[in-house]
Order: C-alpha cells, then structure tokens, then sequence
C-alpha cells in the first residue's frame, strides 16, 4: 500500500480525552476515530490489525469443530424476554424506539431458539456454534477507548451437548483454544476463577492482562498462582469472634454521626467493633446487610447468595424500611430478611444504627438478639490478606478481560424449552456453554503491552504490515525507481508493504510516522546508501540498524521476519 493514497490520518498531539495508552496510540496512528462517546469507527490500518485477529480466532475455533454463524444484532425483544434478561441486562440493552426490538449485547437467546428448533436427538450434538459480530452495550461510563464501549466487535461461541460431561470437553476445548489464540497474539495473560454475572452458568474462567487501563479488579497470589476476580475471590481473613460476655443492648445519642468513623470517633471505640448496615432490594423485597467495619459490600456476591438481583435502596425507600436515613440503620427492628458477612460471624458486643436518627446501640449480640440471621462471603478481598490456598499475601490490581467462558448448563433451554430425546427416548434440556472474546480488547491489550516512548511496536503476526518501505528523496528518479522496484518484489513473496511514498514529507517526519506506526522493519531507501547498492534495515522492536545489499534484501528481510 502507498502511503499517499492510504488515509492514515496520524497526530502528533495526544488527545485529550484518551488517557489510557492504548486509546492514546490508536487515535495517534490513525487506526481508530471516535463518532461518539464509546463509538469507534476502525480507520483502514486499525481495520487490518482487527481482520488478523479475527483469522486467528477462526483458525483455533474451527479447529476445535467450531463452525461459524452471522446471526442478526438486532433481535426481538419477546424471545429475550423468555429468559428474563430484558430486566436483568437494565439499562445496559439497548432497545429500538417503537421498543419491540433490542441489540443485542450477546446472543444466548438467539442460540437457543434456534437450537430448539432443530436440535431434536442426542443424535445431533455436540455442536459448537460461533461468530464473530457486532454487539451493543449501553454503557453509562465508556471510557478506556476501545476496551469499554457501547459498540464492540465480539467473538462468541455456544456450546451444545447431551450430557455435563460433554459440556466439560467443550469447555476444556474453549480453554485450550483461548491460550493458543491469545498465545499467537503475543499476549502475557492468566486465568482467573469469575462470576457468570448476567450470562449465569456455573463453571466461569476469564482471561485477563494486567493493566492501569482494566475495568476488573484481580487478586492474585505469585506464590502459588491463584487468581480471582474480586468479584468471586476469597481470603484467608479471620472472624471478628464472639467476646466471652454479652453486653446487654442500650441506646446512645450520637448527634451528626453517619460513618464508621465518625462513631469510632465519637465513642472511642475500635472499626471492629461495629457492624454496618446497608440496605437492599431483592426480587422487589428489602434486605439489610451487615458488614464489618468499613469494608464494602460485593454486590455480585450478594446476588449470588440471594438468588437474584440486588440494587442498592432508594434514600426514600430506607426512610420506609427502617425509619431512618443512611449513617443510623441497624439489625435490630428491621422487619426483613438480614444477612451478614462471614466475618461477623456469631459475633456479640458489636455497635450500629438503631433504626433512629442520631442513635446507636451498642451490646448487640448477632447470636441473640438478630433472630434468622443468615451468613455468606459478601466482601471485597483486599491486598496483603492471606491467600486461601498457600497463605502468602496476596496482590490486587487492576486488569483487562479478554475472554470470559462460562458452564451455563440448563439456565437457557430450560426458560427456553430447548429440548431434545435423549438414548430412552426421554425429553431433556440441552445443556450448553457460552465462550466469549473481545476482539477489539486483543488489539488494545497486544498495544497495551507492546509500546514505547516513539509508538507502537507490532511483531510479524499481527502487524497491520511488515515492512515500511520509506523513500527519503522522492524526487530523485534513483530513489523512486529503486523504491517501486523494491516495493513489487516485496508483494510478489507475499511481504506486506506500506511504501512512504510522499514527495514533500521530509525525513524527520517520515521516521517520526514510521516509529509511530511500529511496523516490524523498515527499509530506508537514501542517497548516501544507494550509492553504495545498498538500503538501511531498522528493527523497529530493538532499534537496531544495518545495511544491507539491494540483491539481498528479500532473503534478508524473510529471514528477519521469521
């Protein structure tokens, strides 16, 4: 490709509404520009880089048995609402104006009608059915470029079986898959134990890099390698305890008082010694949950130990429910179901809100006086807490998910009524498998990982070219002639080339694009070296320089690439 006939549309000031590098070097090279908050369009060169990981992901799926579908993005909203996700999904789906239809941000639901309309037998599974498509997420907060939009290029695939332990071979293939496409994208990556979160499903492993740039947070143990979203991640972190006598609950006037600190302040006391309160709405029922001290709720892990979906209650609604506003809530009094953190454990003498503003009560005892208490990891592991496999400290960071694959059993062709006779001739649901990867956030993690101060910095497998072919004089007939030989030879062997080819750029701007676009090796084709036979071949990952004969170029550059 010339470089003046291809729209690269380059810029040499960072942008300023791109922060993280990846968003910062892709408007920079000109691959991508913004339409709209979380809305890209993919320029030619970004385009290339997509086209390569997505032939990368083909080859590994289809080896696998995979065989690819294009399935509509638009989808009608009844067959979401066969599976109750229309409400779970919230304000994340996007739905068509006269609201019949919505896009889709995944597409379980549509597998599975189709699924149910031609999986009959036994007979006819295992399938394993893919695509890579357009997908739409409404996302309140896009930011990060590419990596959190509302429109993103996903691979997703389905897995459908007759028997769990089908399920497990085509999770086990998925897994092994993933680490040879994200293995050939030259990606440093690990696998971490996940929640389902709307998709559902049991079995969940995400494939993350670590990076400033992630929207998930990860605790991970180097000592023995255990790894875990915060969403699902656990710790070896003691209870609080009971203490050997139980104080009798009174009453104390705390006036102004609404944080865990304000009332350590105030009474003198310790963070561990007061339970807080936070109230919940589940299935449309309120239920007030205990944390200790100043630790937060995880909410992913509340819903999974209620069952459902939880949101946080109104200010209003907790005025309702308990009398008070937020800072003053507490257990004892509350007409609803209460959960605990397993911290709090049985634990006695603790302090919270009396359902009163600007009081507290101190000497309540979770065993005795908080009747139906139930009890469940609800907090958020923090960094330096014991790991619960090996006990060293563990880390928490920032990371990027790159894939996501997920067990989801019958949770779809049960509310779906996907079924097929099984060897007796009895119904049964299939049972299916849900395996996803962002292809756009392959691109963003590989620029994440690989840059420097000057630009990016691709290999061979998913540059957008391998070879920049810069002309410095391109007014001397030498130069052009020598250049466009070059340039022919180079595609014939099957070499991609972009060839700077513009008459007015001079040197310094042409190596500033050229370290910019970070394409494997560059040919300078100048004055002094012509004379000689000879091009300067610049490694762009090491900087390194050397000259080399017109005649030996292709074999040189072939050997380089390889």
């Amino acid at each position: 490709m010339r470089l003046s006939k291809f729209f690269v549309p380059t810029l040499k000031e960072i942008p300023n509404d791109a922060v993280v590098k990846s968003h910062i070097l892709m408007l920079r090279s000109g691959m991508i520009k913004m339409i709209s908050a979380g809305i890209y369009a993919f320029l030619p060169l970004g385009y290339r880089v997509i086209r390569k990981i997505s032939e990368i992901i083909r080859e590994e799926m289809n080896a696998i048995g995979g065989q690819e579908f294009h399935l509509p993005a638009l989808n009608p909203k009844e067959i979401w609402e066969e599976t109750n996700r229309v409400e779970a999904f919230g304000d994340t789906l996007f739905h068509v104006k006269n609201r019949d239809y919505v896009l889709a941000p995944t597409h379980e639901e549509i597998i599975t009608y189709l699924a149910r309309n031609v999986v009959k037998s036994y007979k006819d599974m295992p399938q394993i059915w893919y695509q890579i498509q357009t997908k739409f997420r409404n996302e309140p907060r896009p930011r990060s470029g590419v990596i959190r939009g509302r429109q993103f290029l996903m691979k997703d695939a389905y897995s459908l079986d007759s028997s769990w332990e089908g399920l497990d071979t085509a999770y086990d293939l998925h897994d092994k898959a993933y680490r040879k496409i994200f293995d050939r994208c030259g990606l440093k990556y690990f696998v971490v134990g996940a929640s389902s979160g709307a998709m559902g499903g049991t079995g969940s492993e995400e494939f993350m890099v670590r990076s400033e740039a992630g929207e998930d947070t990860v605790a991970y143990c180097e000592h023995c390698g255990y790894a875990a979203n915060v969403e699902v991640a656990v710790s070896n972190v003691s209870e609080t305890g009971r203490e050997q006598k139980s104080e009798d609950v009174k009453e104390i006037s705390t006036p102004g008082v609404k944080s865990i600190d304000e009332l350590c302040s105030f009474l003198k006391i310790k963070e561990d010694q007061c339970a807080k309160s936070r109230v919940y709405i589940s299935e449309g029922k309120p239920v007030l949950v205990l944390m200790l001290g100043n630790e937060e709720v995880n909410e992913t892990k509340l819903g999974k130990a209620l069952g459902g979906n939880v949101r946080p209650a109104h200010p209003e609604e907790l005025k309702e429910l308990t009398g008070a506003d937020a800072g003053s809530i507490g257990p004892i009094g509350f007409n609803g179901k209460i959960i605990a953190d397993n911290r709090l454990t049985d634990a006695n003498n603790l302090y919270s809100g009396a359902n009163k503003n600007d009081f507290h009560l101190a000497g309540i005892d979770l065993k005795r006086d908080v009747k139906n208490i139930t009890y469940s990891d609800l907090r958020n592991v923090q960094p330096g807490e014991k790991c619960i496999k090996c006990g060293n400290s563990l880390e928490v960071f920032s990371a990027i998910e790159l894939g996501h694959i997920f067990k989801l059993g019958t949770k779809y062709s049960d509310s779906m009524n996907a079924k097929f006779l099984d060897e007796n001739g009895k119904e049964q649901p299939i049972i299916m498998g849900s395996y996803g990867i962002g292809v756009e956030r392959v691109m963003a993690c590989y620029i994440e990982q690989h840059n420097d101060e000057s630009g990016l910095v691709w290999d061979k497998t998913l540059a957008p070219f391998h070879v920049h072919l810069i002309g410095l004089n391109m007014k001397k007939d030498e130069i052009v002639q020598t250049c466009d030989k070059l340039y022919i030879e180079m595609n014939k062997k099957g070499i991609e080339v972009l060839y700077d080819d513009r008459v007015d750029a001079q040197a310094g701007f042409k190596f500033k694009d050229a370290d910019l676009l970070g394409i494997p090796l560059q040919v300078i084709v100048g004055d002094k070296k012509l004379k000689e036979n000879k091009v300067e071949v610049k490694i762009r990952k090491t900087g390194e320089r050397f000259d080399v004969r017109i005649g030996e170029l292709i074999t040189r550059v072939e050997d380089e690439l390889k």
